[in-house]
């Protein structure tokens, strides 16, 4: 008999084993998988609901400061868990489930929300990708953005359905791990962190290589500046300069696994004080803004863009398996 996560509600939120854990679910019993994952995009709208009530509170009181933040985020994000899989949160879990259910030939009772139902009383379906494919250039300042991006088609949105290429899902999986270390180190979730090397990497289709065509293992475009002392490998990237595109060579460092580029990713968001805002960042499209804000890449529409694959179907759909 499978261990049925959604009944877990004392459950830290936080807890990276999670994601595993839904997977192992929804192998076992697609139901009580579909169930589980439905509940946690309940649980994102709920936090996200919560942030934006604490958002109108000042918080320049004397207690307040980045740890205070962070610790409300995590206690909100626990709050939200709780709700969803309580069976009194607002009812987007039992919609979720009824929607994707069809597909997978377990539909559940059915489940509308006000505003939801058509004249007959059906329930009307969730909205379906667009299917739009991003493509973009990158911007760059002698600031950390890969030549792999420019590149890179960065959303692998599905036209009509929501089915995963199996290269993302292969990304994902050999990355998830690596997330999880880096994401007990920043306090940010690892799915954020593995959005971030997505969109840098183009899902791992586009690493920065060395001359003899090995990776680099450089996932997130950071480059090698003068205080850089390991491995390098150069590669041409396009910076803008007023307004201007110039394709340049630029040196990038170089790692000898995915687990030694995450780490370093992890200590340049812990050891700089211009991402010191990143540190704890709870919701998906805050924390593409805070790492635009911070200069991380001078393209305007870079927190979009990562927000869009943080938030979008196929990363979802890759996580779960």
């Amino acid at each position: 008999m499978s261990t049925k996560i959604q009944s877990q509600p004392n459950r830290a939120a936080f807890d990276v084993r999670s994601a595993q854990d839904l997977r192992g679910e929804f192998a076992k019993n697609p139901k009580e998988g579909l169930k589980a994952a439905a509940q946690q995009f309940e649980t994102l709208f709920l936090q996200m609901v919560m942030k934006s009530m604490r958002d109108t509170v000042p918080d320049d009181g004397m207690m307040s400061s980045d740890q205070s933040k962070f610790y409300t985020s995590l206690l909100d994000q626990q709050m939200a868990q709780t709700l969803a899989t309580s069976g009194k949160g607002v009812g987007f879990a039992k919609l979720i489930e009824q929607q994707l259910g069809r597909t997978l030939g377990t539909t559940p009772e059915a489940a509308t929300l006000p505003g939801t139902a058509n004249s007959a009383g059906d329930s009307l379906p969730l909205a379906a990708p667009d299917g739009r494919h991003l493509q973009h250039k990158t911007l760059l300042s002698g600031l950390p953005t890969s030549a792999a991006y420019q590149k890179a088609d960065v959303s692998i949105a599905p036209a009509v359905t929501p089915e995963v290429p199996a290269s993302a899902k292969e990304f994902v999986n050999r990355v998830w791990p690596h997330a999880v270390e880096a994401s007990r180190s920043t306090g940010v979730p690892p799915q954020f962190l593995v959005g971030h090397s997505a969109l840098e990497s183009g899902w791992g289709r586009a690493e920065i290589r060395r001359a003899d065509g090995s990776s680099s293992f450089n996932l997130f475009g950071i480059k090698a500046g003068k205080n850089w002392i390991g491995q390098t490998v150069e590669a041409t990237t396009t910076e803008y300069v007023d307004g201007k595109p110039l394709q340049v060579v630029e040196r990038f460092r170089a790692y000898g696994s995915y687990e030694e580029a995450f780490r370093d990713y992890a200590s340049l968001l812990r050891n700089s004080s211009r991402y010191s805002a990143v540190i704890g960042s709870q919701d998906g499209a805050e924390f593409a803004k805070r790492l635009q804000q911070a200069g991380y890449a001078t393209d305007p529409a870079y927190a979009d863009k990562l927000s869009r694959i943080i938030n979008g179907p196929v990363l979802k759909q890759a996580l779960i398996g």
